[in-house]
């Protein structure tokens, strides 16, 4: 039968969230219920809430988590109950045009649960990137959850689901980052901060951090930053080009989503490098750039879609680096807090204070 858990809520544009009771179905064919152990807290939350993504309101937020499978629907044979699972917003369709042409990363009709979670009125809830994860329990798409090693702590594990990985696959999937490689990241949040560490995992030999921030730029090189960068003391564009021997990095990764900083990154590349944008614009924003500076330098400009992961193949991967001690993931937890407390870590958020806060669910 149906279970009634608590949740995170956000119940109307730009209001404070909600711990409510919602009420989670029990699984239907293709659909998993999972019990909810640890779930980041990331700025896609805080757009949902904002309705920066759209106005689907009320909005269950949450989707960078790990837990345990409860129960699964009929025909779900990829987990079962007692998995340990992460879970991820990309759940492979296998039919459609990409993932026919054998490029299932870029799935254009990735699965979510058909069901609705709902309020105890009825109010049926969109879940947050089709997964609504502050909460006890959450229905989702069996393809969402994503089975790892048990060995993993839930509340590092679960930040492959969206920020870790975005940062991660930024580096040494989309911007393809190899051994001697220069790198430079612009903006040392969570995803930036990923992105260093994924190009350091590639092999790259120069990585240069680029943010405001002191405190992020000292993160980052925890994380494998060589060098730092601070724009307010001069030209970030001549500041990286002077590290990379005057040529420019061979990636960019924009980090921000700020078309002030995509130009900065377009411009700090050496000809024919990449700039990879991974940072989260708003519907609003745009980007001038001469066409003769676009075909004049050469290269790629590459959007970066949750780092362009697979999750069935680099979650596993990761948290195997993890467990060995060659992926940090514990290094991006600044705090764990319950589900009461979301509202004060969007603040803390904003504030630059955190990479991530993890919820962890009693």
């Amino acid at each position: 039968m149906a279970a009634e858990v608590r949740g995170v809520v956000a119940m109307a544009k730009g209001e404070p969230v909600q711990v409510v009771t919602v009420v989670v179905p029990d699984p239907g064919p293709g659909e998993a219920v999972v019990k909810v152990q640890a779930c980041g807290v990331c700025h896609t939350d805080l757009h949902y809430r904002e309705g920066g993504i759209n106005d689907e309101f009320p909005f269950l937020l949450g989707h960078e988590a790990a837990g345990i499978v409860e129960a699964v629907g009929p025909d779900v044979t990829g987990v079962a109950p007692g998995d340990f699972v992460v879970l991820n917003w990309r759940a492979v369709c296998g039919e459609c045009r990409s993932c026919r042409r054998g490029r299932p990363q870029y799935c254009f009709a990735t699965h979510n649960a058909t069901q609705k979670m709902t309020l105890t009125d009825g109010t049926p809830l969109s879940p947050a990137l089709g997964i609504g994860a502050f909460a006890e329990k959450t229905l989702v798409a069996a393809g969402q959850c994503t089975k790892v090693d048990p060995a993993a702590r839930p509340e590092a594990a679960g930040l492959l689901g969206c920020g870790v990985m975005a940062g991660i696959g930024a580096s040494m999937l989309t911007g393809e980052v190899g051994p001697g490689d220069s790198v430079a990241v612009f903006g040392c949040g969570g995803v930036g901060c990923a992105a260093i560490a994924g190009a350091l995992l590639a092999g790259a030999s120069t990585i240069i951090a680029v943010d405001l921030d002191p405190r992020k730029l000292s993160l980052a090189r925890e994380f494998g930053a060589t060098h730092t960068v601070d724009p307010s003391s001069g030209d970030v564009v001549e500041a990286v080009r002077a590290l990379t021997d005057g040529n420019g990095a061979d990636v960019c990764i924009e980090a921000v989503g700020n078309p002030t900083v995509l130009e900065q990154a377009f411009y700090a590349r050496d000809l024919a490098g990449t700039v990879v944008q991974v940072g989260v614009p708003t519907p609003d924003m745009r980007i001038d750039l001469p066409m003769i500076e676009f075909f004049g330098r050469g290269g790629r400009l590459k959007p970066s879609w949750y780092g362009d992961c697979l999750p069935s193949r680099d979650f596993p991967m990761l948290i195997d680096l993890y467990l060995q001690g060659r992926l940090d993931l514990d290094r991006f937890v600044s705090e764990t807090i319950s589900l009461d407390d979301v509202e004060g870590a969007f603040h803390r958020m904003e504030r630059g204070e955190v990479l991530r806060s993890v919820v962890v669910v009693r």
